[in-house]
C-alpha cells in the first residue's frame, strides 16, 4: 500500500502530514501527486470527502519549495467558487508548510483591501482567492499574474454553477503560457470539458470513482410526505425535520441542514431555535465575519445544527459530520452528490435524509438518473404523524404554549411570519370542550339573564351615539363658528371698501379742478395746472393787455 512517504514530498511536507494524522492518501491523492510533482497538468474528477485539496496543496509546497517570492507576484494561484472553500484551502496550507518558509494571501470579499494589500506587497508564494476579489485587486493595478507558476481551479463544476467561467478564462489569458495547471471537480459538465481543453496542455486525466457517484459509506434515506394542506407544506416539513432529528437521538452529534432559499435558511433555524434545537444559519447575504464565526462555532461543536445554503456545500472540510439533511429537494442534481458529500468523510459513515413532497418528483428523477441509482425510500419516525389541518408534531412530545392573540393558535406561514390557523378548527375545539365541560343547570339561567343583558360595550357604544346626535341637533339650530366668522370678515371687507369709496368722493368734492394726480398724492402744486403760452413780438403790447385785464 502507498503511503506518503513513498510519494517524493519535501521531507518537511511529509513531517507536517504525519503530525496531522495522515499516513496513508486516498486514491485521488495517490494518483495526482506524481504527475505534478512532475510539473505536468492533471485534471481530477473525484467525489466530495475524497482528499482532492491535498492533491494539489502538498504537490505545490513541494515544487515552491525552491525560490522567492517577489512584491505583487505571486508564485502559485489557487481560485475557489465560495469563501468558505477559500478559507479552508488556507487552513490545508497552514497545515502542511508549518515547517517551511513559504507564505501566502486569502483574497476574499468581506475583508477589507487594505489588509490584502500589504501581504501583496510584501510578496506571497501561494494566492488562494475567489475570481471577483483577485480581479478586483488586478483591475486597481495591485497585483500582476505574470509571475504564476502554478495555477489551481478547484470545484470547477461549481465555478460553472455560480457563472464564474466567463472570468476564470479571462484569469487564464492573465497568466502565462507556459504555467502549470490543476483542474479539480467532482463532476464534468461540457462546459468545464471545453475549458480543459482550451487551457490544460495534455493533462494526466484522473477519475479515481465513477462521474457523479455518492460515497459508500453514506446511508441514505428518502423521506416523501405528503402534506395535509398545501399551504402547510412548509410548516409540516419543519415538523418532519423535527421528527428526524430526535429519532437520531445522540446518533445525531452534529448535522448540516440545506435549504434552497436564503430566506429558507433563516426561518428554518429560527424555528428550530424555538423548538429548543442549537442551530445557526449560514448563506451567502451574512457578513463574512458572522460566517466565520458560525463556522467556527460548527467546528468545535458550540453549534449542534448549521442551517446552510448550497454556498456552504462546497469547502466545508468536516470530517465528524454525522448527518445530512436536505430539507428541500435541490434543483440541480449535481448538488446533491455535494451535499450529502459533507458526511461520511475520510472513511467515516454518515447519514443523509432527503425530505420530499409531490411536486418534487422532477428533481428526483433527474438526481437518480445522475447517480445511476434510486435513492433508498424512508419511513417517517414511529410515533409520529400529520394531523390534518392542525399542528404536526409527534405524539406525546412537549408542546411550546401558542403564541397569544386573538383568535387563538397562531403558526409561521412560508416567510416566517405568524398566521392565524383555520377558524373552523377552532371552532370545533371549542365545540368539543364544552361538550367535555358542561355548564351547570344552575348558573344557566344567570348566564342566559346576562346573554339578555346588554354588554357594556354595547352600553358605551350607544351612549356616545346619543351624543353624537345631540351634537348634530344643535349644530342644524346654531351656524357655524366658522360660518359666523366667515360673515364678521364680510362686513370688514365691505366696510373698508365703502369708506375708501366716500374718501375718493370727498376729494372730488374739495378739489374743483378735477381728478387727482396720479402719483402726486392729494396734493397738487398750483403751477402745475396753469396753462402757459408764448408770447411773439408783434403781438406783445397786446398780450400784454390781456394779461393785465385778466390780472
Amino acid at each position: 500500500m502507498t503511503k506518503f512517504s513513498d510519494l517524493a514530498l519535501d521531507p518537511r511536507v511529509t513531517k507536517a502530514v504525519a503530525e496531522a494524522g495522515y499516513e496513508t492518501p486516498t486514491p485521488i491523492q495517490a494518483q495526482a501527486i506524481p504527475p505534478a510533482l512532475e510539473g505536468r497538468d492533471v485534471l481530477g474528477i473525484a467525489q466530495t470527502g475524497t482528499g482532492k485539496t491535498a492533491s494539489f496543496t502538498l504537490p505545490m509546497i513541494t515544487r515552491l519549495g525552491r525560490g522567492r517570492a517577489r512584491a505583487r507576484m505571486p508564485r502559485s494561484l489557487v481560485l475557489c467558487p465560495t469563501r468558505e472553500l477559500a478559507a479552508q484551502v488556507a487552513e490545508n496550507f497552514d497545515t502542511y508548510a508549518k515547517h517551511t518558509r513559504l507564505t501566502k494571501a486569502l483574497l476574499i470579499g468581506g475583508v477589507s483591501f487594505g489588509e490584502q494589500d500589504k501581504l501583496i506587497d510584501r510578496g506571497v508564494d501561494v494566492l488562494i482567492a475567489t475570481p471577483g476579489r483577485l480581479l478586483d485587486h488586478f483591475e486597481r493595478g495591485k497585483l500582476l499574474l505574470t509571475g504564476v507558476e502554478i495555477m489551481v481551479v478547484d470545484e470547477a463544476d461549481r465555478m460553472l454553477d455560480m457563472g464564474f467561467i466567463p472570468d476564470i478564462e479571462r484569469i487564464f489569458q492573465l497568466t502565462p503560457f507556459t504555467r502549470q495547471t490543476l483542474f479539480f471537480s467532482a463532476t464534468m459538465a461540457p462546459e468545464i470539458e471545453r475549458i480543459t481543453n482550451a487551457f490544460l496542455s495534455a493533462p494526466v486525466k484522473i477519475e479515481v470513482a465513477r462521474q457523479n457517484s455518492t460515497s459508500d459509506t453514506i446511508e441514505q434515506a428518502l423521506i416523501q410526505i405528503t402534506p395535509t394542506r398545501k399551504d402547510r407544506t412548509f410548516a409540516d416539513k419543519r415538523a418532519v425535520l423535527r421528527a428526524l432529528i430526535q429519532a437520531e437521538g445522540e446518533a445525531c452529534t452534529n448535522a448540516i441542514i440545506f435549504c434552497n432559499r436564503k430566506i429558507d435558511v433563516d426561518v428554518v433555524a429560527k424555528s428550530l431555535k424555538s423548538h429548543g434545537f442549537n442551530a445557526s444559519p449560514i448563506h451567502g447575504d451574512l457578513e463574512q465575519s458572522q460566517r466565520m464565526k458560525t463556522l467556527d462555532g460548527f467546528r468545535d461543536g458550540s453549534v449542534h445544527l448549521l442551517v446552510a445554503s448550497d454556498v456552504a456545500a462546497r469547502g466545508l472540510d468536516i470530517p465528524a459530520v454525522s448527518h445530512v439533511f436536505n430539507f428541500d429537494v435541490p434543483t440541480h442534481p449535481e448538488d446533491y452528490v455535494h451535499r450529502i458529500g459533507r458526511t461520511g468523510r475520510a472513511g467515516r459513515k454518515g447519514k443523509a435524509f432527503t425530505i420530499a413532497v409531490p411536486a418534487d418528483g422532477k428533481y428526483l428523477a433527474q438526481i437518480e438518473s445522475l447517480v445511476k441509482k434510486e435513492i433508498p425510500r424512508g419511513a417517517l419516525p414511529e410515533g409520529f404523524e400529520l394531523v390534518e389541518g392542525g399542528r404536526p408534531d409527534r405524539k406525546g412530545d412537549d408542546r411550546k404554549p401558542a403564541r397569544g392573540g386573538r383568535g387563538g393558535k397562531r403558526h409561521e406561514d412560508r416567510r416566517g411570519r405568524d398566521r392565524r390557523e383555520d377558524p373552523l378548527e377552532e371552532a370545533a375545539e371549542a365545540a368539543e370542550a364544552r361538550a367535555a365541560h358542561p355548564v351547570p343547570a344552575s348558573v344557566e339561567p344567570a348566564q342566559a339573564e346576562t346573554r339578555a343583558e346588554p354588554r357594556r360595550d354595547d352600553r358605551r357604544e350607544d351612549r356616545r351615539e346619543d351624543r353624537h346626535a345631540e351634537r348634530a341637533s344643535e349644530t342644524a339650530r346654531e351656524p357655524r363658528r366658522d360660518d359666523r366668522r366667515e360673515d364678521r370678515r364680510d362686513d370688514r371687507k365691505d366696510g373698508r371698501r365703502e369708506d375708501r369709496r366716500d374718501d375718493r368722493r370727498d376729494h372730488r368734492r374739495r378739489d374743483d379742478r378735477g381728478d387727482n394726480v396720479v402719483g402726486m398724492g392729494d396734493h397738487v402744486p398750483d403751477f402745475i395746472l396753469r396753462s402757459f403760452r408764448l408770447a411773439s413780438p408783434a403781438n406783445t403790447d397786446a398780450d400784454t393787455e390781456d394779461e393785465a385785464a385778466e390780472g
